[in-house]
């Protein structure tokens, strides 16, 4: 049978030709065991092991198993002892018919590793069957005329046995005019003629009965009988006489019914009604013929199904016989033709339907193959799908391993539906399929993938500890315990970092969890590493950076710089009525610990001594003047202004400023007892006011000494002839502005004016307006006449 192997790289030929003469060279002998038929079941045959040379035991531990070729399971192997029992009685006649020798083929098969072994179990005959003749009675018409020595064919009878046990010869009963003699076919099949002995007189004995008895060669023999009915007739001159002795014909096992084989035909040189011939059809060979003759046409038509694989050829015995009693004999042979009838059959011998991914080449499946039909109707093709990571390998004798190609990878497929198929060469081909499905068996060959390589997260300062921060999550494409994943987390690369004080991880399910509520001021972001770890042996694992970032609550007020209201001495700030509209009294200046909009600080007048004559600048905490100042204006006002943030809810911080209105900066400054107070903050103010007083003692003869100092060096270097008189050198100062970003700092220096009056009794130290350089521009005169009241200027940056 050929057979097609699918195709191989180059470099495992020499690896697969090698196995495949190792495997002959080891089945290559038959082991063959002889029985009598119809023995007993339970009948020991053989020991198994001991002819394979094998240990007892050892059959089982290589999952000894036994495969019928299409045969009847007939032994049973126990595969711990080693003995090979009869499973039930064999019939020699009903498994092999007219074959000899009976032969019973099966193979031992060894799952691990693979081996097999080539097994014959042959049935001897035994004679338990009697020769059968296929009538009862035999008539014969003998002409009177006949002459001794004529012979004259009779049926033979059938006996299944085979050999010495078949029919061997015949007899007839004592009688004066005929005996038998015992004939041999090319078949070997023997059969009787009837001899006459003795001229017949029909007028003294018209008819004769004799009993043909049928001995079969067994010890006992076995015997049948029939009775032959001999008529005599009158003379007949000639016997019919076909045309051909032997009629070679073919019919297809598929024709219908009622098909026309073969016509034979014979001719009588009488004349009249001993010219007339009748066809017959003898049924000496055994079988049940299914084929029938027309007695007059002599045309043979097909009765019954035909199966080649059952009967390949047919043997027949025609006579003709005419009226007289005279006949013929013709043999028609009949060779049924194959034709694709039978689809080839697979059977699975061992099967493996798990494998680990990482195994190397495995054997699968071991089946073998068959087809009943002949030629090319039984020769087969093996084949499975391309795509698929395995090879069929050819053994022996249609022996088939189903091997993988290499190792395989679970993760890219879990399950192969393997579908084998088996295909004859007839026409029409006829294939047979078997579907294998393998599972690929996981291993740990996946480490644990983050959904992502960095995870930033966010929480609001001052939380609740416990809080759940947000959940980090890895996934295996391994499968059971090769894909459960726990989570740890990993020490910091900051040894001053007290990771797990912070935060806390869920092994099971990723979940972070703060530990402790955070200051966005003391901590705004830390980073750490978390590890996912599998449990398969070994455990693989992979890392993930996690970024945490502390969000800002408003949770601190607005921090006053400018001016300071803790100070000893309050700040005043003087402003001269000649200002015009828009004059720049002072600047707010102020922050904010918090971030983001909770920083951004907004300004607002609430209280002012004359509503309408100061506005401050919501942005950027610029006071200045409304409009043009009057000499009706009170010289002393006090202004309550509110810093506020914008976050949710808001804080707030409030500043308090005191401005004098001068008509020139020689104006001798009012003590802070005459400034116009608020009657609301008179009673505050009382209780500070030792405090206010004792501060200004002890500091006011540091502040003098300094003031005093600074104001001779600038009048030397002026060279003015008055001590309390210093001169503005001449030019325009620089003028600096002053704006509050949205974090509430200065953005850029800022420039002050210190002056020390000359009248003051007090002496104390004060802020005065900025330096405008425009004010200096605009009035250069009256800057050169105010400027001797300042002892001295400083500039803060």
């Amino acid at each position: 049978m050929e057979m097609t192997l699918a195709k191989t790289p180059e470099n495992r030929q020499v690896l697969f030709f090698t196995i495949l003469l190792l495997l002959w060279k080891s089945c290559a002998d038959a082991i063959i065991y002889s029985i009598p038929e119809e023995t007993e079941s339970g009948y020991l045959v053989a020991n198994l092991a001991k002819d394979l040379g094998l240990r007892v035991g050892e059959l089982a531990i290589r999952g000894a198993r036994i495969h019928y070729k299409g045969n009847k399971e007939l032994l049973q192997l126990d595969a711990e002892t080693g003995n090979l029992f009869l499973k039930e009685k064999p019939d020699r006649e009903v498994l092999c018919r007219a074959t000899e020798p009976c032969v019973l083929h099966f193979q031992i098969i060894l799952e691990n590793p693979v081996q097999f072994f080539q097994t014959e179990l042959q049935l001897t005959d035994i004679n338990d069957h009697s020769p059968e003749f296929p009538d009862r009675k035999m008539l014969l018409k003998i002409p009177e005329s006949a002459q001794p020595g004529t012979t004259f064919p009779l049926k033979a009878a059938q006996d299944p046995d085979i050999g010495s046990n078949a029919v061997q010869n015949y007899t007839v009963s004592p009688n004066l005019h005929f005996h038998v003699v015992t004939l041999s076919r090319s078949d070997g099949r023997k059969y009787p003629e009837l001899v006459l002995d003795r001229a017949l007189d029909r007028e003294e004995q018209p008819e004769l009965t004799l009993i043909l008895t049928a001995l079969d060669g067994g010890a006992p023999p076995r015997s049948g009988t029939t009775e032959v009915h001999i008529e005599v007739v009158d003379i007949n001159d000639n016997a019919p006489q076909f045309i051909q002795s032997l009629y070679e014909v073919q019919i297809l096992e598929n024709s219908p019914l009622d098909a026309l084989v073969a016509t034979v035909s014979a001719r009588d040189l009488d004349a009249g009604i001993y010219g007339k011939v009748a066809y017959s059809l003898f049924q000496d060979d055994g079988i049940s013929q299914p084929f029938v003759i027309d007695e007059i046409t002599g045309e043979i038509r097909l009765k019954g199904a035909l199966d080649f694989e059952a009967t390949p050829y047919y043997n027949m015995e025609i006579v003709a016989t005419d009226p007289g009693g005279f006949s013929g004999k013709c043999t028609v042979v009949i060779q049924v033709v194959d034709v694709n009838d039978n689809a080839p059959k697979l059977t699975i011998s061992s099967l493996n339907s798990s494998i680990p991914e990482n195994a190397p080449e495995t054997v699968v499946a071991v089946f073998s193959v068959s087809d009943p039909d002949s030629g090319e109707n039984g020769r087969m093709v093996c084949s499975i799908q391309n795509e698929l990571p395995f090879l069929l390998k050819s053994t022996f004798e249609n022996y088939y391993t189903l091997v993988t190609e290499g190792t395989l990878d679970r993760e890219s497929k879990a399950e192969y539906n393997i579908t084998i198929s088996v295909t004859d060469l007839g026409t029409p081909r006829l294939t047979t399929q078997h579907t294998i499905t393998v599972q690929v068996s996981d291993i740990n060959d996946n480490a644990p993938t983050f959904t992502r390589t960095s995870y930033t997260m966010f929480i609001r300062e001052n939380n609740s500890p416990a809080l759940h921060i947000g959940t980090i999550s890895a996934t295996d494409s391994d499968a059971g315990s090769n894909a459960h994943i726990t989570y740890s987390l990993l020490p910091p690369h900051d040894p001053q970092l007290t990771l797990t004080s912070l935060v806390s991880i869920n092994e099971d399910n990723g979940q972070l969890f703060a530990l402790r509520a955070l200051d966005y001021e003391a901590l705004r972001a830390f980073e750490f590493h978390v590890r996912a770890t599998d449990r398969g042996s070994p455990a693989l694992s992979s890392q993930a950076l996690v970024l945490v970032v502390v969000l800002d609550d408003n949770d601190n007020e607005p921090f006053v710089l400018y001016p300071l209201q803790n100070s000893s001495a309050p700040c005043k700030e003087l402003v001269p009525r000649a200002a015009e509209a828009g004059y720049l009294v002072t600047k707010v200046v102020a922050v904010d610990r918090d971030s983001g909009q909770n920083a951004w600080l907004s300004f607002q007048l609430l209280k002012a001594t004359e509503p309408g004559l100061f506005s401050v600048w919501a942005h950027n905490g610029e006071v200045r003047t409304t409009r043009l100042l009057s000499e009706r204006d009170a010289p002393k006002h006090r202004l309550l202004l509110v810093v506020k943030d914008n976050g949710d809810p808001p804080r707030s911080a409030s500043v308090t400023l005191h401005v004098l209105l001068v008509d020139g900066f020689s104006q001798p400054y009012l003590p802070l007892s005459e400034v116009v107070q608020d009657p609301a903050q008179e009673g505050d103010d009382a209780l500070t006011l030792y405090l206010v007083i004792a501060l200004a003692s002890v500091s006011s003869l540091f502040l003098i000494s300094v003031l005093l100092f600074v104001g001779m060096k600038l009048c030397k270097r002026a060279r003015s002839p008055s001590l309390g008189v210093c001169s503005v050198p001449e030019g325009h100062f620089p003028g600096h502005l002053v704006d509050v970003s949205g974090t509430g700092t200065l953005s850029q220096s800022y420039q002050y004016e210190v002056c020390l009056s000359g009248d003051s009794g007090t002496g104390e130290f004060k802020f005065l307006k900025p330096m405008i350089s425009n004010l200096m521009v605009q009035d250069p005169e009256r800057e050169v006449k105010e400027s001797p009241h300042c002892r001295d200027s400083f500039v803060f940056s």
